[in-house]
């Protein structure tokens, strides 16, 4: 190496080397910047893997409560369906039991027509008869007022 004067050397080497231990301090510094990010990192690591572990946690919980809630629902339904397919039943029951109501009744409304009708005919038939009696009634009178 050439020999640097030593006027420079004077003036340079105290520089030179405060720079030098500036330079050790930032390496010292930037160390424990990277060892705190390290740690930074492994914490938010470790901090999502929580998080994640807590949305798997909620998203299993959540499909349990979903599925129950559809199973419940679907029995639901079930019962729901019995229940239709019972007043199905009850309702064609009755549907039956006033399908012969009605025709119980329109049998005895023919019934009742036919008896009318036959009193109907009966009635000038009986006005007949009762005319008859009255002149009947009238004979009498004049036979007995003559005898």
């Amino acid at each position: 190496m050439e020999k640097i004067p030593a006027w420079i050397e004077r003036l340079l080497l105290p520089k030179l080397n405060e720079i030098t231990g500036e330079i050790k301090a930032l390496h010292t510094r930037i160390d424990s910047v990277e060892k705190e990010v390290v740690g930074l990192r492994r914490e938010m690591l470790t901090k999502f893997d929580a998080t994640d572990a807590k949305i798997e946690s909620l998203r299993n919980e959540t499909k349990r409560d979903f599925n129950s809630l559809r199973n419940e629902m679907l029995s639901k339904f079930e019962s729901v369906d019995v229940k239709f397919e019972s007043a199905d039943t009850k309702v064609a029951a009755l549907d039956a039991k006033v399908e012969s109501l009605r025709n119980e009744m329109l049998s005895k409304f023919e019934s009742v027509d036919s008896r009318f009708d036959s009193l109907e005919a009966k009635i000038p038939v009986m006005e007949k008869i009762a005319a008859f009696e009255v002149r009947l009634a009238e004979i009498e009178k004049k036979l007995s007022v003559h005898a």
